[in-house]
Parts: structure tokens; sequence; C-alpha cells
């Protein structure tokens, strides 16, 4: 039901939403959590930290119920398919990431199916967790500013005036900056 429902609000059904729903429901029962996504409760005490922006993450957010304006989805963009799961009030952390190694033993879960993607899609939810992903017991120190809630900071760019929520400023040379003018950014202002 979880696949399927994930499936239809990220658009299609691909091994990567397998891959994510799995790791979502395995993240929150390592941490001790049920089904955050239908809990008040439970969900405040989540935050996710997702490696990568692919299909597995969308699964992840539908499972969990976490999401970026709920500031309890945290995404850094390291191009790994690995996700960890916080439990807010037990500090209990897990860190999974889907095994390399599992895309080829997918052949072994789905033997009769010759097209790579149909034989990925059905052998990922046949596979065993240990072949599927590597679990790691993490510890990970959430700043104050970083966790769900209000506001709680908020400074001025003193280059083009920018609100700068959540200590997400930079300081340079004695100045506050957003890090579009500190750093550069995405973007190019056309004259």
């Amino acid at each position: 039901m979880l696949l399927e429902r994930s499936a239809r609000v990220h658009g299609h059904l691909c091994p990567g939403q397998v891959v994510g729903v799995r790791m979502a429901m395995l993240g929150c029962k390592q941490i001790g959590l049920n089904d955050p996504r239908n809990s008040l409760e439970e969900i405040k005490k989540l935050i996710v930290y997702v490696e990568i922006d692919r299909c597995a993450t969308d699964a992840i957010a539908y499972v969990t119920g976490v999401k970026l304006g709920r500031r309890s989805l945290k995404f850094l963009d390291n191009g790994i398919m690995a996700a960890t799961f916080i439990n807010l009030e037990t500090d209990k952390a897990v860190r999974i990431a889907s095994t390399e190694a599992s895309r080829d033993l997918a052949a072994q879960y789905a033997p009769d199916i010759l097209d790579k993607h149909q034989q990925q899609l059905e052998g990922y939810k046949q596979m065993p967790i240990d072949e599927m992903f590597v679990i790691q017991s993490v510890e990970v120190e959430i700043p104050i500013h970083d966790m769900p809630g209000p506001t709680r900071f908020k400074a001025v760019c003193e280059q083009c005036q920018a609100v700068v929520r959540d200590k997400k400023e930079v300081f340079q040379n004695g100045r506050i900056l957003c890090r579009t003018c500190a750093l550069g950014g995405y973007y190019r202002v056309l004259k």
C-alpha cells in the first residue's frame, strides 16, 4: 500500500521508490517510530537527512511524512543513496545506505525478468535487508537553528538587504552577507 501510494505521489513506480519505501520503513523501525506520517506525536520527533535528490527521496518523504517546509526533511547533496533517521526524543539515529551490490543481486530475486529496470523493481521488493542496505547507528548533532519550529534567528544581508533566516548568513570581512552575495549564486541577474 505504501509503495503504491508513494509511486502515485511521485508520478511513477520505479526501483528507487521500492528502495525509498523499504529504507523509510526500516529507518523508522530502527529508531522506535511506527508511523510518523499518520501520527502528530511521532512526526514531531523525526528528522530525516537524505543524501540524494532521486526517486527514493520522494518515497522516504511520503512514508515518513517529513517535509522541507516542516523543516523535518534535510537535503545534503552527497549523491549517495542514503538517509539518516533521527528520533529527536531519544537521540537515536541510524544511517541507511543502499548497497551498490543490490543492483546486480536483483537478478537473483527476479530471474525470470529480462528487463533490468523491471528486474530491479521486483528484486528489490524481495531482497533481504542485509543485502540491500548498510545500516549504521550514528550520532547527529543538529544545531538549534536547524530544528523544526518557528524561525528563531534572522539577519539582514548588508549587500542585498535580503532577510536570511535560521543562521544561514555568512560572516565575511566583518560583514553579514547572504550566501549568494558571499559565495556566488546558482543564478545570474540579467540587466
